[in-house]
């Protein structure tokens, strides 16, 4: 049942500024406004400057008030916003006054609750909202910037609305066989199928290449100990924060860090130098660092210049050609010393020296990490987002063998099971939107 109770919170971060904002939804929030200001009428959409009091008639604060009359609000209901001097007194000071006078504290996320139930924002917006307030990147932004403005609605909306065609056309088929049908119904559904496995394939994809751009892409460097796999991380990160030895195996444990470079944040993973390893702790490190290669969007293997290629090397190459789908960045390091390391094992690489300057190698990643993110694919910002896709094409697919069978009722059930997992990314699906599908289009029963 839904709760009509009028709700109020501070919608600022804690802490001292120059403003705080107090925020009241319901049906009771203009009246409770007007108690506070001690105002009898605000006109919606203009701020109002007003004196702001206690309910024993003390003067709290003078501040903006904002009213937006239902509907044309965030949540949909009337919203009063007061826009008080920052610090966190004199918010909590006003959130007092408006539970005295009937307003009740709201729940965490209860303001987008209330506009997803008021249908002003759809579940996709819902989490565009709370990652864009946690977004650490401009990339990140641009993404949910462009989920906020409803890509992803509209997204979702086509692939449902060939479902329903589908779906709905097929219903007739089982039920009013005797009604007219185009001829050529099942070559479109065919195509329609055809055209949707391709678009939830490639936003599939494109999602997975492009993950890290909300929590920060993942780097790993890896290569044999006494490379410089920390010398560098310490370079890209401008302090030292790895120690530095030349004792092998200084580094046990994988150490992650994160850095901007250009308009991308970065993870980056520093392992334990990969050998065989005696030691149980120094083991346990390596298998860490075997397990960040697989993890990482790009690999950077080190290799150095001034020593011969050992096995320690060649298991370096191994590991890259066991994972040859990722992007890799092969560095010839310690660039300054005397060459001894067989190039032509490489083909491509970056010869530099961690002492020196690096840029050359942040260049490398900043052109990966562009090519990955300037992109107008669809993309999705979370793991129920993914799934909920993943589910859509598995039923999809399913769905071809009945239909060349003539089996309906199988194919109409994986349609419907489609219909509902594209759904649930932004709203639950209703199956009287079939309904209307079907009887609108076919006017069936005249």
């Amino acid at each position: 049942m839904f709760d009509d109770s009028t709700i109020v919170a501070i919608a600022t971060a804690n802490g001292i500024g120059s403003i705080s904002i107090v925020r009241l939804s319901g049906a009771s929030a203009l009246d409770i406004a007007s108690k506070i200001s001690k105002k009898t009428q605000f006109q919606p959409r203009l701020a109002t400057l007003s004196s702001l009091y206690s309910i024993e008639d003390e003067l709290i604060d003078e501040a903006l008030v904002l009213y937006f009359k239902a509907p044309f609000s965030f949540t949909g209901e009337d919203v009063v916003e007061f826009q008080c001097h920052g610090g966190v007194a004199i918010a909590n000071m006003i959130v007092n006054e408006a539970l005295k006078r009937g307003a009740r504290l709201a729940n965490p996320g209860e303001f987008s609750k209330r506009a997803f139930l008021n249908n002003k924002i759809d579940l996709s917006k819902a989490e565009a909202i709370s990652k864009i307030i946690e977004a650490r990147s401009e990339d990140a932004v641009k993404l949910l910037a462009r989920q906020l403005k409803g890509e992803l609605t509209s997204f979702v909306n086509d692939i449902r609305e060939d479902l329903l065609f589908m779906l709905a056309y097929t219903e007739v088929s089982i039920d009013y066989a005797e009604d007219d049908l185009p001829t050529d119904i099942f070559e479109q559904i065919k195509s329609k199928m055809d055209k949707i496995i391709v678009k939830l394939s490639n936003t599939l994809d494109a999602s997975k290449r492009r993950e890290g751009m909300i929590e920060g892409f993942k780097v790993a460097i890896i290569g044999k100990p006494n490379v410089g796999k920390s010398s560098l991380l310490n370079k890209l990160l401008n302090y030292d924060r790895a120690i530095i030895s030349d004792i092998a195996g200084t580094t046990r444990d994988t150490i992650e860090e994160s850095v901007k470079i250009g308009t991308h944040i970065i993870k980056i993973v520093d392992t334990a130098g990969i050998r065989n390893a005696s030691d149980v702790i120094e083991q346990i490190g390596i298998e860490k660092s075997i397990e960040a290669i697989s993890e990482a969007d790009i690999v950077i293997a080190l290799f150095d210049n001034s020593k011969v290629c050992d096995s320690e090397d060649e298991k370096i190459l191994e590991l890259l050609n066991q994972n040859e789908n990722k992007q890799i960045i092969k560095v010839i390091n310690k660039s300054d010393l005397e060459s001894m390391f067989d190039k032509s094992l490489l083909n491509e690489f970056i010869q530099l020296s961690t002492k020196e300057d690096i840029n050359p190698l942040v260049k490398e990643i900043e052109t990966i990490l562009d090519s990955n993110t300037h992109s107008d694919e669809m993309t999705l910002i979370s793991k129920r987002q993914v799934i909920s896709v993943e589910d859509t094409l598995s039923h999809i697919e399913q769905s071809i063998m009945p239909l060349d069978s003539g089996e309906l009722e199988f194919f109409a059930h994986h349609i419907t099971e489609a219909l509902e997992n594209i759904s649930n990314i932004t709203r639950p699906y209703d199956n009287d939107q079939m309904l209307d599908v079907m009887f609108g289009e076919f006017c069936l029963g005249k």
